[in-house]
C-alpha cells in the first residue's frame, strides 16, 4: 500500500520510496526530507475537495504532499504500535 491510500490518523512505517518514472528526482527529494525506511508516518488530513494535498507527519515533521508524491511512498503496518 502507498501513503496516498492510507487511512487518516493511523500509524504506518515507511517501507520504501519508489521512483516515479516521469519525475525520477522525486524519490530522492522525499528521502531528503525524511521519508526513510522505518520512519513512522501518518496522514493527518486531506484537502477538500479532491484530497490534494495531504497533510502528512513523518517522524517529528509535518509536510503537505501532493497525491502523486504520496503515491511514491510505500508503507507497511507499524509492528511496534
Amino acid at each position: 500500500m502507498n501513503l496516498e491510500n492510507a487511512p487518516l490518523a493511523s500509524a504506518w512505517r515507511v517501507k520504501s520510496v519508489v521512483a516515479d518514472p516521469r519525475h525520477e528526482e522525486r524519490a530522492r527529494q522525499l528521502e531528503e526530507i525524511g521519508f526513510l525506511p522505518g520512519e513512522l508516518v501518518s496522514v493527518m488530513t486531506r484537502a477538500v475537495p479532491g484530497g490534494d494535498p495531504l497533510v502528512v507527519r513523518v517522524g517529528l515533521s509535518t509536510f503537505a504532499l501532493r497525491r502523486a508524491e504520496a503515491r511514491c511512498i510505500e508503507i507497511e503496518a507499524d509492528q511496534r504500535a
